[in-house]
């Protein structure tokens, strides 16, 4: 579904990501791994259409993304719960999730929509007329997601949606992966907690400055001792 190769990055002189190569089969789940600044979230950011690359290539169900505003990227299917969550705080989390669908292949179906967030996401339906800057930590990442599904996404992309968040919300947010999963998303997570990235997903990347370090399944990152070592602290 999605295919990354020798992706680079700037911000100004400062380059951020340097040959990032990854590919995301429809039907997983996976993750992208490293420590802060290893450029995470900036490969998110470039696939989503919010980052232009200096180089590489970025392809979708076999189109090239390159010359493809980030708005038409929605149009095809690609959504990015960003770190941060960054919702409108002084509009109510209906109106959040409204404004998340916009395109004109989510417009149709807001109703539709509405009702499945509601469906995932119950305490949003109790919360719909409040204000989402007066929401909790978790209920505002429920409410980011939600805005996300809004756009009726194939491929949803998380950046560290367990950021800040306490274990117990942690679990809540994982098992929602699942559950989207499950209901037929593919996805793309970038997730600092790596054992429960590794426990969710299919396949991993560890990013380390810019550049993709080591790659495999779940279950050879987990058994990696360098990964152990150096992430796991075992």
């Amino acid at each position: 579904m999605l295919e990354v190769r020798d992706l680079a990055v700037s911000y100004g002189d400062v380059q951020a990501v340097f040959d990032v190569s990854l590919e995301v089969a429809e039907g997983e789940i996976v993750t992208l791994l490293g420590s802060n600044g290893a450029g995470k979230t900036t490969t998110l950011r470039a696939i989503a259409g919010l980052r232009r690359p200096h180089a590489g290539e970025i392809r979708f169900e076999g189109r090239s993304l390159l010359s493809t505003p980030g708005s038409a990227r929605a149009e095809l299917g690609i959504a990015l719960v960003p770190e941060g969550r960054e919702l409108w705080p002084q509009l109510t989390v209906e109106e959040n999730l409204q404004l998340g669908a916009y395109s004109r292949r989510a417009r149709p179906r807001v109703g539709e929509s509405l009702r499945h967030v509601f469906e995932v996401f119950p305490r949003l339906e109790e919360r719909r007329r409040q204000l989402a800057g007066s929401l909790s930590g978790g209920e505002q990442q429920m409410c980011a997601i939600g805005r996300a599904l809004m756009t009726r996404p194939r491929l949803l992309m998380l950046d560290e949606p367990s950021l800040g968040l306490s274990p117990k919300l942690v679990d809540q947010v994982f098992a929602t992966i699942r559950q989207l999963h499950s209901d037929g998303l593919t996805v793309l997570l970038v997730e600092q907690n790596l054992n429960a990235a590794l426990e969710v997903a299919d396949r991993g990347y560890v990013v380390e400055t810019g550049r993709v370090k080591l790659s495999g399944t779940s279950a050879e990152l987990r058994a990696n001792a360098d990964i152990r070592a150096s992430y796991l602290g075992v």
